[in-house]
């Protein structure tokens, strides 16, 4: 794995970041993964996998046996190295660019996967936009819409349209966050919506549950992706994760086992939970 303790420079990026802009680089565990065939045969499709935690739990279903879906919105050259780390676990790959705020792509991302595939077994909604404020007032209008849009809409949207080709034994997967439970207020929109996604995940998991989906979500803490320096400014940048009890930010491979659990049969009797990887935060 990439070195955690490895120095941070101060840096941003214009949004929606890449991963080749970052420094240093984050770790998907492209060279530590090592799958045991959890998901052999399952469809998978990940919204937000071209960078951070989607594109680490692309690489980790695919090493464990699933065809992947890569959903992103325009990083290309992001989006098709994870195509490539699929590919060269065996598995197929569809790579499926578009705005997530606008309902109707959420719908063809779906019907692109059926099409491909003929049906989800896994769904993980992961694609997730932030910005920091320092006040309410700072906040306009349609970066609030944009928020709301990208991390609660799209998780409506594309599970609406998921749902009629899932069937017993499929599990739906949100990423929420520590931020749900200990909002930053610099953070408001983006906490927000992860209090909303936990909560969603929790009622989705009681419908579904008589059809034989489960519905769980994943709270990470700090995480080191593109998502960091396109959204924060760079002395924040410099030090983030550094407040949490184990001192840094998770590399997105060290969250890709938590969403494999949930994906697998060995999480069969799990639905409805939260599972905190936060480097000691607690959440509720």
């Amino acid at each position: 794995m990439t070195d955690e303790n490895a120095p941070r420079p101060p840096q941003q990026q214009e949004v929606p970041g890449t991963e080749a802009a970052l420094t240093p680089k984050a770790d998907h565990g492209e060279t530590s993964y090592v799958g045991t065939g959890k998901l052999e045969g399952r469809i998978a499709l990940i919204t937000g996998a071209d960078s951070g935690i989607g594109k680490a739990v692309a690489i980790a279903f695919a090493r464990e046996g699933a065809d992947v879906v890569i959903s992103y919105l325009s990083e290309h050259e992001d989006a098709e190295d994870t195509r490539h780390w699929v590919e060269e676990a065996g598995r197929r790959a569809l790579v499926v660019p578009g705005d997530l705020t606008d309902p109707a792509n959420c719908r063809d991302l779906v019907a692109r996967t059926v099409e491909e595939f003929g049906r989800v077994d896994v769904l993980v909604n992961n694609a997730a936009f932030q910005m920091v404020r320092e006040s309410l007032e700072e906040i306009p209008d349609e970066e609030w819409d944009r928020t709301i849009a990208t991390n609660l809409g799209a998780f409506f949207h594309v599970t609406k349209a998921a749902l009629p080709h899932m069937s017993s034994g499929a599990s739906i997967i949100g990423s929420s966050s520590v931020q749900a439970d200990q909002p930053s207020p610099t953070l408001l929109p983006y906490a927000a919506t992860k209090a909303a996604i936990a909560s969603m995940t929790s009622s989705l998991a009681q419908q579904l549950g008589e059809r034989g989906i489960r519905a769980n979500s994943v709270a990470p803490g700090p995480v080191w992706t593109p998502l960091i320096p396109s959204t924060m400014p760079a002395d924040v940048v410099e030090q983030f994760g550094a407040d949490t009890p184990l001192g840094r930010a998770a590399q997105p491979a060290e969250l890709a086992p938590a969403y494999v659990f949930l994906a697998s049969d060995e999480a069969s009797y799990v639905s409805g939970a939260v599972i905190a990887v936060t480097g000691g935060k607690p959440i509720l």
